[in-house]
């Protein structure tokens, strides 16, 4: 008898409610700094004040680390795009999701980047980008750098789509890859807030240029995006200049991905013991 009422309270102390992660302040200040880095926000965006953090997942590759240096073959498959809201945030509704190729750092982009995927109303399910019902404009086209042409930086950007959107004259899709003016779509389109984002670099062949200089980004806590080693040491992310990016391991990203809290378990391992 008296071991059944110990499985019952066990029962009652695993039974405490699941909790989703969320994302730190500090790990969307550490997102803000790998933009900061790689001179995408000096580059191109101007600004980058993100209120969640986005996680891409390659077939094949799993959960990419920001400006984690791949190889074309690597990203040819449509990533699994997750969003992790900042805490006690909640993200509902409509959004849209591009894939923009902002070039090597210190590129000229006066004429534009190139889309390589761009999918209007898309949505959350458990926290991860469903396309289901959506509109697809251009459908996802893995990066492919011409040779030589060094590291290019390629932006996935999740955007809020309210009701007013309406998509520019001649984009109803579908449409292939190609150069645009991806703020001026912003704008024209009205879009809402820039939700989430996270780049990848991509080279091919050898760099014939002169890189431009980058300083390495220094976590601000624990907690950061990032992703550690088998020996649990801190991993290094590949940036345009080559050198280190130290990231602290980020915490766990998706509504899916839930924990028991520590306090239950705890609770029930000692009443075990006794």
């Amino acid at each position: 008898m008296f071991q059944l009422s110990k499985v019952a309270v066990l029962l009652s102390l695993l039974a405490v409610p699941f909790v989703a992660a969320q994302a730190t302040e500090a790990s969307i200040a550490n997102i803000e700094a790998h933009f900061e880095q790689s001179h995408i926000t000096e580059d191109y965006l101007r600004e980058f004040d993100p209120s969640a953090l986005l996680t891409l997942n390659y077939e094949g590759v799993g959960e990419i680390t920001p400006g984690q240096s791949l190889a074309a073959a690597q990203v040819g498959p449509t990533p699994a795009v997750t969003i992790t809201p900042a805490e006690g945030e909640t993200l509902n509704g409509t959004f849209t999701i591009a894939m923009i190729d902002v070039d090597v750092v210190g590129a000229d982009l006066a004429a534009g980047v190139t889309r390589h995927w761009l999918v209007n109303g898309a949505t959350l399910q458990n926290n991860v980008v469903s396309l289901e019902g959506a509109t697809v404009i251009t459908p996802y086209g893995g990066p492919g750098p011409a040779a030589g042409s060094g590291a290019h930086r390629y932006i996935v950007a999740l955007y809020e789509q309210p009701a007013e959107f309406a998509a520019p004259e001649g984009f109803t899709g579908p449409l292939p890859i190609a150069a645009m003016d991806w703020l001026a779509y912003v704008e024209a389109s009205n879009l809402g807030d820039l939700v989430a984002a996270n780049y990848i670099n991509v080279e091919e062949g050898t760099y014939t240029g002169t890189a431009i200089p980058t300083s390495p980004v220094v976590a601000p806590t624990a907690g950061a995006p990032g992703a550690s080693n088998s020996a649990g040491a801190p991993r290094p992310s590949s940036n345009p200049s080559g050198s280190s990016v130290v990231d602290t391991p980020r915490p766990t990203s998706g509504a899916s991905k839930l924990a028991v809290p520590a306090a239950a378990l705890l609770g029930a391992a000692a009443f075990l013991a006794l």
